[in-house]
């Protein structure tokens, strides 16, 4: 792919080409799909893509409800070029840490499906990893100044080339989400999305809680007992006469009487609580406590998950659609703004840049800002940078 040499005070920086066709909301379907289609041919951004390789595509397959993902139909452009060039394309995506039905992998890959997403239809497998299973869990020895250890699926880690697909839209906490976050949050096991989402354990809401030890039976370090009800005190340690008794995860007094306790000092943050809990929503995150650094934590999983495949990687941003919310809520957000098209680089920094400059510029303002003023976005686009995940500045080739 070739590069942009721009001189700055002195040096010599590398400018990548970010490669953009423009869609409008009067494009029918039939019509993206050969935008797309051009983009591609004309951008050889697939040009990374070896032959007798597995590509896994990094996709986000909507909430029930949601209809701001990525259409099949561009999907299925994909598959094909994909297959073409002789590798195996495989779309996949890490299980959630909030409620809903991609919480586990069997009702995540039913949704896929249901959104059109069938082998049938796209011309691809869906795969959602099972981070319950060991196996399917890759720690990156990662020693950043925020994440020591990164926690994402194997697949993502062992596929030979990565393609991210990406909705480019807004995000409650980090102002707006592309490529980067596709990347950071979306390869992250659940563990790995609490440690960048939170800086405490999860707890229990005592009004939930019935006792059933479903959260204890999954906790791998015992740091969960289920205690008689009078004696549960939430995020506090049970006391008995005074003296401490730390779980040992165990189940204590009748059915129907007893509060789940999560120790705090034990919990490893591995989130394996919270999807045992689907059926009552008793175990919850301080989603704030970590608002602060959730944009550096999530640019450094993005890391772990690119740092080994430099060269294999290709990002895609549709920025259809711009909502105002990511495709995360379980309904069918807006327009914030007009389309503005799709976007194709192998620099991920460089793609979420160049969307974000043409939203702006399309919108007339920082559309983002506006609608979360209290987030400042662009500061895990300069972080990216960085810790040389790629450049903010870019070369737009219009196509």
């Amino acid at each position: 792919m070739r590069a942009v040499a721009m001189e700055n005070q002195g040096s010599i920086e590398m400018k990548n080409p970010v490669f953009f066709i423009p869609v409008y909301v009067s494009d029918h379907i039939e019509d993206i799909v050969l935008k797309f289609q051009k983009l591609i041919e004309k951008s050889r951004i697939l040009d990374v893509v070896r032959k007798d390789t597995t590509v896994a595509v990094k996709m986000h397959f909507g909430e029930e409800g949601n209809t701001g993902y990525v259409r099949p139909e561009y999907v299925r452009l994909l598959a094909d070029e994909l297959i073409q060039r002789g590798a195996m394309p495989v779309l996949s995506d890490t299980n959630t840490l909030y409620r809903g039905r991609r919480t586990n992998s069997v009702d995540h890959q039913q949704i896929a499906y249901e959104h059109g997403f069938t082998e049938d239809a796209v011309h691809a497998q869906v795969f959602i990893p099972d981070d319950m299973q060991p196996a399917q869990v890759y720690t990156v020895q990662l020693n950043g100044p925020y994440i020591k250890q990164a926690k994402i699926a194997r697949f993502f880690h062992e596929s030979d080339t990565l393609v991210a697909v990406t909705h480019f839209k807004g995000h409650i906490m980090t102002g707006f989400g592309g490529s980067l976050k596709n990347v950071g949050m979306g390869c992250a096991t659940r563990e790995g999305k609490l440690a960048q989402h939170s800086d405490i354990a999860p707890f229990v809401i005592k009004q939930k809680c019935v006792g059933c030890g479903s959260c204890l039976k999954v906790c791998p370090v015992k740091a969960i007992d289920v205690f008689p009800s009078p004696e549960c005190h939430g995020l506090r340690p049970w006391m008995n006469n005074g003296e401490e008794r730390r779980p040992t995860g165990s189940t204590h007094g009748a059915p129907g009487s007893r509060k789940a306790f999560i120790d705090t000092r034990k919990c490893i943050g591995c989130a394996s609580c919270i999807a045992a809990c689907a059926n009552y929503n008793a175990i919850e995150v301080d989603w704030g406590s970590g608002r602060d650094t959730l944009q550096e934590r999530m640019i450094e999983y993005a890391q772990a998950v690119l740092g080994h495949k430099k060269g294999r990687c290709a990002f895609f941003n549709f920025c259809i659609k711009i909502t105002k919310e990511c495709d995360c809520l379980a309904k069918d957000d807006p327009r914030i703004v007009e389309d503005v098209g799709i976007l194709a680089s192998v620099d991920p920094v460089a793609v979420d840049k160049a969307s974000f400059d043409l939203v702006i510029q399309k919108a007339g303002k920082d559309i983002f800002a506006q609608v979360h003023p209290d987030v400042r976005g662009a500061k895990h686009l300069q972080y990216a940078a960085a810790r040389g995940l790629g450049n903010l500045e870019y070369e737009l080739q219009e196509i």
